[in-house]
């Protein structure tokens, strides 16, 4: 038997049981395999993914091309009846004992802690992922020869993991068959699986989605294939496939990272062989604490890879037109994220369980993105920058690796932003240089061009016009042509590209000669470009770019600016709307001197600008170059039309224009120019010249000079002086020539009459005055001239101003009879019949009519205009007339007893003869002349007396006619006196009443007639009057009542049925109906209106208050109660309820008294029954006195509980356990949980608030005393698998009895908890209580499992074990899991030296907050105490604290790290380390300053080679970020005067030494391409230009120079050596120590020379000094020779800018 053999039968015998002794083990392999068993077959898992990990995490000979290979095959190898099997062979070196026992175990694999290491396989499933396609898979490698079954052995019950070693069936014969007949040997392992039939098609189908590209990121694998076998060829339909990679590393360091090509091949035959190359980045990271998950504990570095694919991506199938859908991420092997990004992204991520997609929201995952930006950047800058064979033309292509497009996924479109900005800071965009060198600028610093300012540069080229400094504006940077194209505008909106700002265009088009000769055409073009592109504010409103035509016929610019000022003087531009009328324009502004300030453009510009819409192309341009010269440049089309509008306004000021311009309108009406409408609409603004010369220019009208007109002959003066009309002068008579054309002295009057409306009378209009003429007694002449003007204008419509019109109606001038003249308005024309019967009616009065013998008939033919002048005509008017001048007469003297009957008798006649009155009553009717009790009144409002009026006068001052003034008589005019408004009867007179009403104080105590007569008011008066009634009745105690007199608010109008509620209190006045009789209720709507309650809902309100009133201060008694409850009984089945107000009153107020002695709302109330005594015993329930019983019903109804099935809530309310809970009998707690049995069956019902805090007292017996319900757990057996009954709080069963069971689920209902997996939060508080360390150890494994986290603000303890059994608790800040360098055992409690359960470590560190590993501030500590604790350091602690911080440092922590650490390490020049203060520490940065003080022990300490990963650089960044500062930085320099000294000193040529101008070049090129330096070119010129002013001398002994080092303790070092140059940049000196030819001495003066100039230059740089040192000292081992300056330029990506391409021009005039 082989050793393989036996090792097999020795895990089936002490593993497994099988012919051996029973493992106590057994039964937990069975629950690990019933899981592996779930597992497995519920998570979506690809096995062929899971065997490529492991052929990946496999070991491999050297020189061994690590292959893995695919068969599957119809042949039943196994004999086990499979219709397929698949087999897998690797190279690998084979399965080893420790292998064999992994895979025949459950989560024991050989991988586990060793991610570091290269491991990339992690899911757990690993190999037995087989099992979904197998039920039998084969291994056989070296030697062994086993098989697994699904199905559990008839030995031990196991499946899956139990060995079976295979001595038949297959044979390696039968395998070497399969895998190749030709080849001797097979590989070291294969897998063979017979295939289940289910799993056929699924496994080809998985074989054939191989994608090419699967091994593209792993490190060993470099060749995989796949292939079908079968005899007939035909039947195969797996898509074979064999890839193969080769990598050509072209390593790149200084950031920890590397790049290499990677070539890609695949496809079924080398024939159709595909391939790719692939730019490779990978770059390694720290993994910060933050981002360290349970998985990857042992990951202390993050490598990201991107693959930048150079050709189409290799894929299988054919080329079609579809897009390929190809993988974005890896994780070693290729999820299915297709992320849209154009390269690859590989790292070690965490990964769902199907492997199809990483965890995005893993903080892991978080922190490996997070670095993917700098990785980007790196990698791209390479590929742009760094990758020399590639050419500039080529460049363009290369940003096609930039992610422009969003991804599907958030935080990929966060790793995408992060880039963007990242690249915003590089320099990666190529300028235009016009050379084949490259240079490259941040995108911020480069801008683009607009193709339509190329186009006109080049036609001006064309025409000759010589373009100065074309990209020399502003210092901007202009993109590279080759990339300046649409086909890029994507890339470049993503890098921030943006064109040119517009100023840049006004300054190349002002420093050029686009405007000097241009063509009309492209002068057109270019303003068209501006109009296209001109943004708001830019320069280019500043330069000469308007063409105009002045006064003077030529051509001159505005700028836009002056184009656009407004104010006086502002200049305007325009253009002519029709071609036609330009010239017209341009002449007559020349002719006003261009008056207005405005400019025709010039015609031939005006038709270059038509030319535009002769193409349909360029109608738009047309119309933006036109909308744009409107609105922006302010030019305006003008017609002629416009174009004297804009002359109106200018004319108004200059009088010399008046005339001139009105000629201007004349002959441009009169050459169609301008239309009649439109000269109409010019003169009515036009200014006018008066006859005193005077310019107007609004006016209300024109008038024609006086000595021709027939105005002035009939007003004598000119009454429309003051009214704005123009009287024209004299000069619009002369005849006159303007700009070439005449006018006769008529013709201009002619055109005013017109157009300007000058005119006479009679075609004038009134004005708004009087005239004299007006108030004196006119002839009949006159007047009847006056009365026909009057006819005349109104005939026209024209209505007479006011004042004219007054002047006329109010003047004197009209005569009548009496030979009298009076105004108009007092005038009658009546006849004299009518006239006469009038004047003798009326004795009193005289009436004023016109003299018919003075006008004859005539004056009949003027009624209208008389009537308008305010002549009256009939008999009703002179009626109104008699009447106001009775009154006026009355109001002076008072009207006698006669004069009154008189003027009743004058409206009695009238009446009768029916005759018109309505004037005259209106006129007197409403005058105080008639006498009454109230003395004189008018008669409307009076009361004629009888005798209705004598009740009323009780309560009415009401005005009676004084019948004992005017006697019987007065009763004969009845009707006249209705007609002039008296009352005669109270019928339908009430208001009369009201309106007289006495005051309030006189209506208290009245009679019931009365009464009977206010109601009758209320009833019949109009609102307001009742309103007044209402108000006077308020708070008079006017009304009888049970209680005397009251107020009509206080009193209450009984009613049959629902009155029984106004006798429950008897406090409530009721109307005595016995004192009004029965009439009084059929006054009910009155006596509501006045405030009496007569209605139900008013009287259950008032009592509803006092009910209230009542139950607020506890006066109910027993007798209310019983009443008021009768009252309820006796209302009930009638139409009156309670309102709801009221009843909310009944059911809400105290006022039924309980047992104990205070007042309950209703339904707080129970009414007494032996139901209730059960639960007595631990409640306090409120019962109300038992006289009530009878009222049950009644109660009942307003909520009180009469029965315990409506009142379980009252338990929950008075719950009340005793202080002593020992005294609770399990009876109590039974009847207790059985009324929260009832109440649960209610689904609303929740125990919240007051009910569960009386439930959170301690009444529940545990088996760790009494606690309150959410304190308690319930055991069954569930628990019985984690922990025993007595381990925690469980409730006591043995006290309780069984019975306690049935109430699992009201236990639970109020807090105990039944569940295993929520007892975490209560076995966490309780497990502090303990002290069995085993019994811990089980609860920490509970918690565990079920995920428990501490909350943050508890206070987490740790039981740390200290001897066998004994221990104690500590804080969990005084712990760590780990501690991997091994130096903080003096510090921490070190958990994994406890508990050897990694499990549990796990839970310490992800639950309980336990640090994993220390932190940054950890070492910073640890570091501070042996810095206060020792002097010397040893080298391997050294080292361990170091490399452990360079691991974890981010930005912050670098500057905690600088602000913390006191002290550093230092050497001697032997391997004792220091510990010296931080300022006493520096770094080495010049060899030559290291040899002379490597003794002093002030040079940091750094790490012996290959002894740590730490590099040298890495740990000098980490000084340098502490603060520590370069020696060569930190010391005194002292070198001796080459004067004060008197060395001789001899003038040389520096060109004899080395080539000065390359010197310059080389420093101008540093100068301007340092990102950090930022120079601008006026400083560096003046930086070299002292180095060129500088005389150079060359010295024949070498010049002393000393090094003093000052320490923090007030220590000097000091030091003493020579160097080979100095420079005296003060004095223009620069001094050379003779070289000799002798070993090493021109590498000393190169080294002296490079550290001069470069101190020199950068004196306020210093930070700059090394890197231009390095520079200059390789140009001067080049003796800065041109070609060879130029080399080196390039190699360091270094260019000259224009200015200082001139600056070096202007310095070096001759090389």
């Amino acid at each position: 038997m082989t050793a393989q053999k036996k090792h097999i039968e020795q895990i089936r015998r002490e593993k497994y049981s099988i012919g051996g002794n029973a493992n106590p083990l057994t039964k937990d392999l069975h629950q690990a395999v019933m899981n592996l068993s779930n597992e497995l077959y519920t998570r979506d898992v690809h096995f062929l993914m899971e065997l490529i990990q492991n052929a990946e995490d496999n070991h491999y000979s050297e020189g061994v091309n690590p292959t893995l290979e695919f068969i599957i095959t119809s042949k039943d190898i196994t004999a086990t009846g499979a219709p397929a099997t698949l087999l897998i062979f690797n190279n690998e070196n084979g399965f080893s004992r420790q292998n064999i026992e992994s895979i025949c175990s459950v989560g024991q694999s050989t991988k586990k802690g060793n991610r570091n290491r290269g491991y990339i396989g992690e899911k757990g499933i690993g190999f037995k992922s087989v099992f979904l396609v197998t039920a039998q898979p084969y291994i056989f490698s070296n030697g062994y020869q086993i098989r697994f079954n699904e199905k559990p052995c008839p030995n031990c019950k196991i499946g899956y993991i139990v060995p079976e070693w295979v001595d038949e069936k297959p044979t390696l014969s039968d395998i070497k068959q399969v895998y190749c007949a030709d080849k001797d040997s097979l590989p070291a392992t294969t897998i063979i699986l017979p295939l289940k039939p289910d799993k056929i098609d699924p496994v080809r189908e998985q074989l054939s989605s191989i994608h090419p590209e699967v091994i593209l990121f792993l490190s060993k694998i470099k060749h995989l294939s796949v292939k079908e076998d079968n005899e007939n060829p035909k039947k195969n339909t797996v898509t074979a496939v064999s890839i193969s990679s080769k990598v050509n590393f072209v390593t790149r360091k200084n950031m920890n990272a590397e790049s290499y090509t990677l070539n890609l091949s695949a496809g079924e035959n080398r024939s159709n062989e595909k391939e790719c190359s692939y730019f490779m980045w990978k770059q390694k990271f720290p993994v910060k604490l933050e981002n360290v998950v349970e998985r990857r504990m042992d990951v202390e570095e993050c490598v990201v890879t991107l693959a930048f694919p150079q050709q189409e991506r290799v894929h299988k199938g054919k080329k079609t037109r579809k897009v390929k859908v190809l993988p974005g991420v890896y994780a070693f092997l290729p999820t299915q994220m297709v992320t849209n990004l154009p390269f690859i992204i590989q790292a070690d991520f965490v990964l769902a369980s199907s492997r199809e997609t990483i965890v995005l929201g893993n903080k892991w995952n978080q922190g490996i993105l997070e670095y993917v930006p700098s990785a980007f950047v790196n990698a791209f800058k390479t590929l742009v920058t760094g990758l020399d064979e590639y050419p500039v033309s080529s460049l363009p292509d290369m940003f096609r690796f930039l992610p422009i497009n969003s991804t599907p996924f958030e935080d990929f479109n966060h790793v995408i932003e992060k880039i963007k900005e990242k690249l915003a800071e590089e320099k990666i965009v190529p300028i235009e240089t016009f050379t084949d060198k490259t240079h490259f600028y941040k995108p911020s610093e480069v801008s683009r061009l607009l193709p339509s300012f190329w186009s006109i540069l080049t036609m001006a080229q064309k025409e000759g016009v010589y373009l100065r400094d074309l990209f020399s504006h502003e210092g901007m940077k202009i993109l590279s042509s080759s990339f300046d194209k649409g086909m890029y505008d994507t890339i470049l909106q993503f890098l921030g590209l943006k064109l040119v700002k517009f100023d840049w265009y006004a300054n190349c088009i002002q420093s050029s000669n686009l405007l000097d000769g241009l063509s009309e055409k492209l002068y057109v073009q270019l303003l068209l470009f501006v109009a296209k592109n001109k943004t708001k504010r830019c320069n280019i409103d500043n330069i000469p770019l308007i063409k105009y035509v002045a006064s003077d016929g030529f051509p001159y610019f505005f700028t836009i600016e002056e184009c656009k000022q407004q104010g006086a003087g502002s200049k305007r531009v325009v253009l002519a709307a029709d071609l036609s009328q330009t010239s017209w324009l341009i002449d007559w502004n020349k002719a006003l001197g261009c008056s207005a300030n405005h400019f025709f453009m010039p015609e031939s510009t005006q038709q270059a600008i038509s030319k535009l819409s002769l193409k349909k192309s360029d109608l738009y341009s047309k119309k933006t170059l036109l909308d744009w010269l409107e609105k922006e440049v302010e030019i305006h089309t003008h017609n002629v039309y416009n174009f004297a509008k804009v002359l109106s306004s200018f004319v108004e000021k200059n009088s010399k224009l008046s005339i001139p311009y009105a000629h201007f309108l004349y002959h441009s009406l009169s050459k169609g120019y301008l239309s009649s409408q439109e000269v109409d609409d010019l003169c009515s603004s036009m200014p006018l010249v008066d006859r005193q010369g005077r310019r107007t220019k609004t006016r209300q009208g024109v008038l024609l000079p006086a000595n021709v007109s027939k105005w002035a002959n009939l007003m004598v003066s000119n009454p429309w002086k003051n009214e704005n009309y123009v009287e024209l002068g004299k000069g619009y008579l002369n005849a006159s020539s303007y700009a070439g054309q005449t006018t006769d002295s008529w013709g201009l009057i002619e055109f005013l009459k017109t157009h300007a409306g000058a005119s006479d009378i009679p075609y004038l209009s009134p004005p708004n005055a009087g005239f004299s003429a007006a108030d004196t007694p006119l002839t009949k002449d006159n007047a009847f001239l006056l009365l026909d003007w009057i006819r005349d204008l109104k005939h026209k419509g024209v209505q007479l101003p006011e004042k004219f019109l007054e002047c006329i109606k109010e003047g004197n001038w009209l005569k009548v009879s009496g030979s009298r003249y009076i105004s108009p308005s007092k005038s009658f024309l009546i006849g004299s019949s009518l006239g006469n019967f009038l004047q003798n009616k009326s004795v009193l009065i005289t009436i004023p009519l016109i003299d018919e013998s003075f006008y004859g008939e005539r004056i009949y033919e003027y009624k209208p205009e008389l009537e308008t002048i305010g002549v009256m005509f009939n008999c009703e008017e002179a009626c109104g007339f008699i009447g106001k001048e009775l009154m006026s007469f009355a109001a002076s003297f008072s009207l006698s007893r006669n004069d009154i009957f008189v003027m009743l008798k004058f409206i009695k006649y009238h009446r009768e003869s029916l005759l018109p009155l309505d004037k005259y009553l209106d006129s007197i009717r409403k005058e105080s002349w008639l006498k009454t009790s109230c003395g004189l009144r008018s008669p409307v409002g009076s009361v004629l007396n009888d005798s209705g009026w004598q009740v009323a006068s009780q309560i009415s001052d009401i005005p009676l006619i004084d019948d004992a003034y005017f006697g019987e008589e007065i009763y004969n005019y009845k009707e006249e006196l209705k007609l002039l408004g008296v009352i005669v009867e109270l019928s339908g007179n009430y208001q009369v009443v009201v309106e007289h009403l006495k005051s309030p104080s006189n209506l208290t105590v009245l009679t019931a007639e009365t009464v009977h007569l206010m109601m009758e008011c209320i009833r019949h008066v109009n609102a307001p009057a009742r309103i007044k009634l209402l108000k006077s009745l308020q708070g008079m105690s006017c009304l009888k009542t049970n209680m005397g007199f009251k107020t009509p608010g206080e009193c209450f109008l009984s009613d049959p049925v629902w009155g029984c509620i106004l006798e429950v209190f008897y406090c409530l006045p009721v109307i005595d109906h016995t004192f009004y009789g029965e009439k009084i209720f059929s006054y009910k709507h009155e006596l509501r209106q006045i405030g009496v309650v007569v209605d139900f809902v008013y009287a259950i309100k008032k009592f509803a208050c006092i009910f209230e009133d009542k139950a607020s201060d506890t006066s109910f008694n027993q007798q209310h109660v019983m009443s008021f409850l009768t009252c309820c009984r006796q209302l009930k089945g009638t139409e009156y309820s309670f309102p709801s107000d009221f009843s909310i009153i009944i059911h809400k107020m105290k006022w039924l008294q309980t047992n104990d002695g205070g007042f309950r709302c209703p339904k707080k109330c129970i009414l007494y029954g032996p139901e209730w005594e059960s639960i007595s015993s631990i409640t306090s329930l409120p019962f109300i006195d038992a006289g009530l019983q009878e009222y049950k019903e009644e109660l009942k109804s307003i909520d009180v509980v009469t029965e315990l099935k409506d009142g379980l809530e009252f338990v929950a309310e008075c719950l009340n356990f005793p202080s002593d809970p020992s005294t609770i009998s399990p009876e109590s707690v039974f009847s207790l949980l059985e009324c929260i049995q009832l109440l649960m069956q209610d689904s609303k019902f929740t125990i919240e608030g007051d009910f569960r805090k009386r439930l959170s007292e301690n009444w529940l017996k545990t088996h760790v005393g009494y606690r309150p319900p959410e304190k308690c757990l319930f055991f069954d057996s569930k628990w019985s698998s984690v922990l025993n009954l007595t381990d925690g709080p469980f409730i006591d069963e043995n006290f309780y009895g069984p019975k306690i069971a049935s109430f699992e689920k009201e236990l639970n209902a109020i807090g105990v908890i039944n569940e295993v997996e929520k007892g975490c939060s209560l076995l966490a508080s309780h497990i502090e209580s303990l002290s069995d360390h085993d019994t811990i150890v089980k609860i920490y494994k509970y918690l565990d499992i079920h995920n428990w986290k501490a909350e943050e603000k508890e206070a987490r303890k740790i039981w740390i074990l200290d001897g066998n059994k004994g221990g104690k608790w500590v804080d969990s800040k005084e712990c760590i899991v780990h501690d991997p360098a091994k130096l903080f055992g003096s510090k921490f409690y070190v958990l994994e030296d406890i508990y050897d359960d990694s499990s549990i470590l796990i839970f310490f560190c992800f639950s309980m907050d336990v640090k994993n590993k220390p932190s940054v501030e950890d070492y910073v500590e640890l570091w501070n105490d042996w810095g206060r604790s020792i002097e010397q350091l040893p080298y391997d602690a050294c080292c361990k604290f170091w490399t452990s911080i360079s691991k974890h440092l981010s930005t912050n922590q670098e500057k905690k790290l600088a602000k913390s650490l006191m002290k550093l390490p230092t050497t001697s020049g032997n391997d004792e380390i220091f510990l010296v203060d931080k300022e006493d520490a520096f770094i080495p940065d010049n060899i030559h300053i290291k040899k002379l003080f490597e003794r002093e022990k002030v040079f940091v300490w750094y790490p012996q080679y290959n002894t740590t990963q730490l590099s040298k650089s890495e740990l000098s960044d980490i000084y340098r970020k502490m603060g520590v500062r370069n020696i060569s930085e930190s010391l005194r320099k002292e070198e001796s005067s080459s004067v004060n000294d008197g060395g001789e000193l001899n003038y040389v040529d520096p060109n004899s030494i080395f080539n000065l101008k390359g010197l310059v070049k080389l420093v101008l090129g540093f100068l301007a391409c340092a990102a950090s330096l930022k120079m601008e070119p006026k400083t560096r010129h003046e930086a070299v230009q002292r180095l060129i002013n500088s005389s150079f001398h060359e010295a024949k002994e070498p010049i002393n120079v000393s090094y003093s080092l000052s320490l923090s303790s007030g220590d000097t070092i000091t030091k003493k050596a020579n160097k080979r140059a100095r420079w005296e940049s003060q004095n223009c000196k620069f001094i050379i120590h003779k070289m000799e030819a002798v070993p090493g001495e021109a590498l000393k003066c190169a080294t002296s020379f490079s550290e001069a100039v470069s101190e020199g230059i950068l004196r306020e740089n210093q930070d700059h000094v090394p890197a231009l040192f390095e520079l200059i000292s390789l140009g001067f081992v080049l003796k800065f020779k041109n070609e060879e300056i130029d080399f080196l330029m390039d190699s360091k990506n270094l260019h000259l800018d224009p200015e200082d391409e001139e600056f070096l021009s202007s310095a070096f005039p001759y090389d």
